[in-house]
């Protein structure tokens, strides 16, 4: 029995200087919650592959309001999570705040490039390149030449997809009619599915027949319009095809999964810095699957992946709404 007790001991012995060893991630989503099957999800999908992979465990919090921002980052830190992973531009200002508080603390934020700060590793995406593709398909799947386009939150990271949409559609059609509406100008437009349906049918109304949703949470309200209405619409984030199968013509894949999951393999080793991933680095692109296949035509498929890789090899630029604040393509 002594013998037992004193292996139990060892064994927890080992499991303290274990956890002391390794500290755990921490995952904050941002607003709209952990399952808007888009930004958050795919951020979820990345923490959970590794912890399936790794059999490690993180700690996460769905953030409920502005004011839990700053307190979630320093609970976590105070905790001694290692690397702290964060979602979404609106944690640029709590993380200048708080990662100076916290010098041996990774922290790692998605969205946001701009800050000055050596204990933070920063992840942005080239959306518009990713957009111009789906723009694309959009204009060649579209039999009324008019598209739509519903953003989330009136920012310039939306307007930034706008404008690649917008780019590419035209590429395709000159002519083309592009529709635009922002869903709100708080944070409350990422989770307004009702908001969505309501801009979808408004769209259709103007003669849209395939509508983009970059939106989070509430571009499920405008894909499942979408479909009752017998229109085409394009996920985004997250492949959205299943959500309704032979109606959603295609995603716009940011692999924030990948980010997330990378940056958790990490640890505290994570490489702090600017990182920006665009086609060339997979970290955006379209989704193609037995959902949509029947949608997206050969012919579709090669014009797409030829514009692909021109965008790649500095052939074929796509104007970024960040150079002039502006879009050449649609006025918002």
């Amino acid at each position: 029995m002594s013998l037992m007790k004193s292996l139990m001991g060892a064994a927890a012995a080992v499991a303290l200087t274990a956890g002391a060893a390794l500290a755990e991630p921490a995952l904050i989503f941002d607003l709209g919650g952990k399952f808007d099957k888009s930004f958050n999800e795919a951020a979820f999908n990345g923490a959970q592959r590794w912890a399936d992979e790794t059999g490690g465990s993180f700690r996460e919090i769905e953030l409920q309001s502005e004011a839990q921002r700053e307190q979630a980052l320093r609970r976590f830190a105070d905790a001694g999570a290692n690397p702290v992973i964060t979602m979404g531009f609106a944690m640029a200002d709590p993380l200048s705040t708080v990662a100076p508080d916290y010098p041996d603390t990774k922290f790692v934020v998605v969205d946001v490039t701009w800050l000055d700060a050596p204990n933070i590793r920063q992840i942005g995406f080239a959306e518009h390149e990713g957009s111009y593709l789906v723009g694309m398909l959009a204009a060649m799947a579209s039999k009324s030449g008019t598209v739509g386009f519903v953003g989330g939150m009136d920012v310039p990271l939306i307007r930034h997809f706008g404008c690649g949409y917008a780019q590419g559609a035209k590429a395709v059609n000159p002519d083309i009619k592009i529709v635009a509406n922002m869903t709100g100008t708080t944070p409350a437009a990422w989770n307004d599915p009702v908001k969505g349906s309501e801009l979808t049918k408004a769209q259709i109304s103007q003669g849209a027949d395939v509508i983009y949703a970059a939106a989070g949470g509430t571009g499920v309200g405008v894909l499942q319009t979408a479909a009752d209405e017998g229109v085409l619409s394009i996920g985004v984030d997250s492949n959205q095809n299943h959500l309704h199968p032979g109606k959603v013509l295609t995603s716009m894949l940011k692999r924030v999964d990948v980010a997330v999951y990378e940056a958790m393999k990490a640890g505290a080793d994570v490489e702090t810095g600017v990182f920006v991933l665009g086609l060339a680095e997979d970290g955006v692109g379209y989704a193609l699957d037995e959902n949509n296949e029947a949608l997206v035509t050969d012919d579709m498929k090669s014009s797409v992946d030829e514009a692909r890789q021109k965008i790649i090899d500095g052939e074929l630029e796509v104007v970024s709404y960040y150079e002039n604040d502006s879009c050449p393509a649609l006025k918002f």
